[in-house]
């Protein structure tokens, strides 16, 4: 399965580079003010989006409802060359308690963007600076709820890819004036923190996110971006630190400090299809640690030397021959397949939970733009899960399942 998912990826990527300019789609106000598109000088833009859902497991026989999260945007445009973005963003409804019950909230409150950003003479060439997300991957920079099909998004993207990906920094957007259609991104932020490395997630949890970064790590990042005809193709990369100590502690545990000190690379390559109702996407993401040996012996988290995923993507818009993209019901099918501990270092043991197969198909509704109904179904696939790493001893363990299944039904929105 591994094999032949990797050689479907690959076949596709490389299909894309045969065709020619797919202009970026303004969905919300955001994309407007983001696109040039507000004439008047301080203007204060709102937008937003939101999704909800509801999950069966087949195995465990139990059903789950979550407001999975709300986020409102604010902008402003000051005047044609500097603009404001911010949004902020509450995940599972609750955070703190209410009421009588005393009820625990189990959410969270967190901005996941406040930056601005500095036009130049060419609105497409731009600086921005606060905490933004970088281009890495396709859902990172592009996770509106109701411009992906499934419930959930690609697991690959959540797991391999840590969506959604902010830190505070610096960075520049630009064009090719010579190849139309081509644009390229460089951005220095804050490092990630290895210390919230997990078996199982990767890189995820090292996620700074703008909150008391700590540490003198910094991250490079930067990305190719390509629109030629029905297709967009992206290639990008970051490196950077992962130790978010200050030397001292970072000495006493053996780790390298410094702005790239105990480093952690992720590469990634991306394509997407769109003509005549049909959508195809690909996606393939390598992320390697050199260094987890140091960093299992300082936190004793056992993560892997490098992590893998990819998926494909086909979806067909049944309603597109009758009105075009202004109402639409897409079909659609993906399969994704990670390792999350594809090497490991010589302190680390394997866990054949972490090789994963997902085969997700369903159909999305949107019966106008920008709002979306969703349903699929979820098979996931994956190794067994190696009993030396089981915490928790029979009886209170929660069994695990290898062959597993989950009906999602979902509604999302943006404007």
């Amino acid at each position: 399965m591994k094999k032949v998912l990797l050689n479907a990826i690959v076949t596709v990527l490389v299909s894309f580079f045969s065709i020619n300019s797919l202009q970026a789609q303004v969905l919300t106000h955001e994309d407007s003010l983001a696109n040039g598109l507000i004439s008047r000088d301080n203007a204060t833009i709102i937008s937003g989006y939101g999704e909800a859902r509801y999950t069966y497991d087949t195995k465990r026989k139990n059903a789950e409802a979550n407001l999975e999260r709300v986020v409102l945007f604010v902008g402003h445009k000051f005047n044609n060359k500097i603009s404001l973005f911010t949004e902020l963003e509450l995940e599972d409804a609750l955070v703190i308690g209410s009421g009588d019950e005393g009820m625990k909230g189990k959410g969270e409150v967190a901005m996941e963007q406040a930056f601005l950003k500095f036009s130049l003479r060419n609105p497409a060439n731009y600086f921005v600076a606060g905490l933004f997300i970088p281009r890495l991957g396709f859902i990172n920079e592009n996770h509106l709820p109701a411009t992906f099909n499934g419930v959930d998004r690609p697991f690959v993207e959540e797991l391999v890819i840590p969506s959604t990906w902010r830190e505070i920094g610096v960075g520049y957007f630009g064009t090719v004036k010579k190849v139309p259609g081509l644009n390229y991104s460089i951005a220095l932020t804050n490092g990630l923190n290895s210390q919230g490395f997990q078996n199982g997630s990767g890189i995820r949890d090292g996620r700074q996110l703008g909150s008391k970064t700590q540490g003198t790590s910094l991250g490079l990042s930067g990305s190719l971006l390509y629109y030629i005809g029905n297709f967009r193709l992206q290639a990008s990369g970051y490196i950077g630190g992962t130790t978010a100590l200050e030397k001292r502690v970072a000495d006493s545990l053996l780790l390298n400090s410094g702005p790239f000190g105990n480093p952690a690379e992720m590469y990634e390559v991306n394509g997407q299809y769109t003509h005549n109702g049909w959508n195809m996407r690909a996606l393939f993401s390598y992320v390697n640690i050199p260094q987890a040996s140091a960093i299992n012996r300082a936190f004793a988290h056992n993560i892997p030397n490098s992590l893998y995923g990819g998926y494909a993507e086909l979806g067909y818009n049944l309603l597109f021959h009758k009105y075009q993209n202004e109402k639409e019901l897409i079909a659609f099918g993906r399969v994704e397949y990670m390792d999350l501990s594809a090497t490991l270092p010589v302190n680390g043991i394997q866990n054949d939970a972490n090789k994963q197969t997902y085969i997700v198909a369903g159909l999305t509704y949107k019966p106008i733009k920008g709002v979306a109904l969703k349903a699929d179904y979820v098979q996931r696939m994956t190794g067994a899960l190696n009993p030396a790493l089981i915490i928790t001893p029979f009886p209170q363990q929660v069994p695990y399942f290898k062959n597993n299944g989950f009906i999602n039904l979902g509604i999302a929105y943006n404007f």
